[in-house]
C-alpha cells in the first residue's frame, strides 16, 4: 500500500505524513507502516553572506566552484601506470575532511582584486557552515513535492484494507494547495480496472457489429449477447471455487471468454434461422436447433475446459499467477453453456416479437407485385 502526499513545504508534508502513518497503523491487515522522512540524514549547509562576500570581491560561482571538486570530486586527469594499467585521477578531500565543518571553514576561497590578482579568503568570512538534519530523499511530481507512506499487507487483501484506508486518508486535514492519492497496488489496479473496462465495451461493440452484418438484423445480436452475463456468473463461482481473485490475469480470462461464449449462442440461432427460412415456426426451430447444436456446443465446451485445466490445476511451478485466468474461463464456460441452451430461445422470441410489434411505426417499401414493369423490359415484350 502506497499513499502519496503533495504540497510546497516539508514542514507541513511531514506532520501530515506522520498523522497518516498513526491512523494506518491501527488498520488491522497492515504492517510495517513507515513514511519517506522518518530517515533523516545530517547534511551541511553553507549559507553564504552576501554582503560580505560582496565586500571581499568573490562570487556565488567562486564559492560553487571552490567546493565542488573539494565535496563533490571532480575527474582532473588519465595516469598510466608501468604495467599498461589506467586509472582516472579525481580531485577529492578525504572522508574525514569532508565531514568535519572546521575544515570545511578553512577553504581557501579564491579573491578577485581590484588590480587583477588573485588573492585567497577563507570559506568562514563569506558563508556560515549550519549542521542540521535533512530529508534522506526529496521526491517532486506535478510540480509539488511528493511524502511517500507505505505499508505491507498481512491477512488481508487489497479491497479489504483499501476502504479503512482511504477513509484513513479521507480524515486528513490538507491545507489549502495539498493534496493525497493513493498509488502502488492500488493504482495499478485501479488503472488495470479501467482499461479492462474499456476493452471489454470495445469487444461487446465490435461483436455487435459482426453479428449485425452476418445476420442482417439489429435485434438477434442482443439475444446472442445476452450470453455475456450468463457467463459471468460462472466466472464468479469460479474463481471463488479455485480460491482466486479479480486481478488482471481474470480480467483477462473474461475478455476471452466473450469470445467463446457468443460461440453458442451463434450455432443455436443460425440454426434456428435456416429453418425459420424453410418454414419452421420460431419456437419449432428453436427445439430442432437445440437438438441439432448440442452436440457440437458440448465438445468445443469440453475441449477448452479439458485445455485449461493443467492451467487452472497449477500443475508446474510458477504458474500460479495465470491460474486465475483459468478458473475465469472454466467456470464461464460451464455457467454460459448450460444457460445459453435455455435463456438465448426464450431472449430470442422476445426479441423477435418485439421486432414484429415495431414494424407497426415504420414505413415499409412499395409492393412490387402492383408496380409497373420497367420500359426496357416492356419494349422487349413488345418485340
Amino acid at each position: 500500500v502506497q499513499i502519496n502526499i503533495y504540497g510546497d513545504s516539508l514542514d507541513v508534508l511531514g506532520p501530515l505524513a506522520d498523522r497518516l502513518v498513526r491512523q494506518m497503523q491501527t488498520i488491522d491487515g497492515l504492517e510495517d507502516v513507515k513514511s519517506g522522512l522518518e530517515v533523516a540524514q545530517p547534511v551541511l549547509g553553507v549559507r553564504i553572506n552576501r554582503d560580505a562576500a560582496s565586500d571581499l570581491g568573490v562570487s556565488l560561482q567562486q564559492v560553487g566552484a571552490t567546493l565542488r571538486p573539494m565535496l563533490g570530486g571532480e575527474d582532473v586527469t588519465d595516469w598510466t601506470s608501468p604495467d599498461g594499467r589506467s586509472f582516472t585521477v579525481s580531485v577529492r578531500l578525504p572522508a574525514g575532511m569532508r565531514n568535519d565543518p572546521e575544515v570545511l571553514r578553512a577553504l581557501p576561497i579564491t579573491q578577485s582584486g581590484a588590480t587583477g590578482s588573485a588573492e585567497m579568503v577563507r570559506l568562514d568570512q563569506v558563508a556560515d557552515i549550519v549542521q542540521s538534519f535533512g530529508p534522506s530523499e526529496i521526491l517532486r511530481r506535478d510540480l509539488s513535492r511528493q511524502v511517500t507512506v507505505t505499508a505491507n499487507l498481512s491477512g488481508k487483501t487489497l479491497g479489504e484494507v483499501m476502504p479503512e484506508v482511504q477513509a484513513a486518508m479521507d480524515a486528513l486535514n490538507l491545507p489549502i494547495g495539498y493534496r493525497v492519492s493513493a498509488g502502488g497496488d492500488a493504482q495499478q489496479l485501479a488503472e488495470t480496472g479501467a482499461s479492462a473496462a474499456n476493452a471489454l465495451v470495445l469487444a461487446v461493440v465490435f461483436i455487435y457489429l459482426v453479428l449485425a452484418s452476418q445476420f442482417g438484423s439489429f435485434l438477434q445480436p442482443v439475444a446472442i449477447l445476452f450470453s455475456l452475463p450468463l457467463a459471468l456468473i460462472g466466472v464468479l463461482l469460479g474463481l471463488m471455487a479455485g480460491g482466486s481473485t479479480l486481478n488482471i490475469y481474470s480480467m483477462i480470462g473474461f475478455i476471452m471468454l466473450m469470445g467463446l461464449v457468443v460461440k453458442n449462442a451463434i450455432l443455436l440461432v443460425d440454426n434456428a434461422n435456416q429453418h425459420t427460412r424453410e418454414g419452421m415456426n420460431l419456437y419449432d426451430a428453436l427445439l430442432e436447433a437445440g437438438q441439432t447444436r448440442f452436440r457440437p456446443i458440448i465438445m468445443t465446451t469440453l475441449a477448452m475446459i479439458f485445455g485449461m485445466l493443467p492451467l487452472a490445476l497449477n500443475i508446474h511451478e510458477g504458474s500460479g499467477q495465470n491460474a486465475p485466468m483459468a478458473h475465469a474461463v472454466i467456470g464461464g464456460l460451464i455457467s454460459s453453456t448450460l444457460l445459453t441452451l435455455v435463456v438465448v430461445p426464450v431472449v430470442l422470441t422476445y426479441v423477435e416479437s418485439f421486432g414484429r410489434w415495431s414494424k407497426r411505426f415504420f414505413p415499409t417499401g412499395p409492393d412490387n407485385h402492383g408496380a409497373p414493369a420497367p420500359a426496357m423490359a416492356v419494349a422487349s415484350a413488345a418485340k
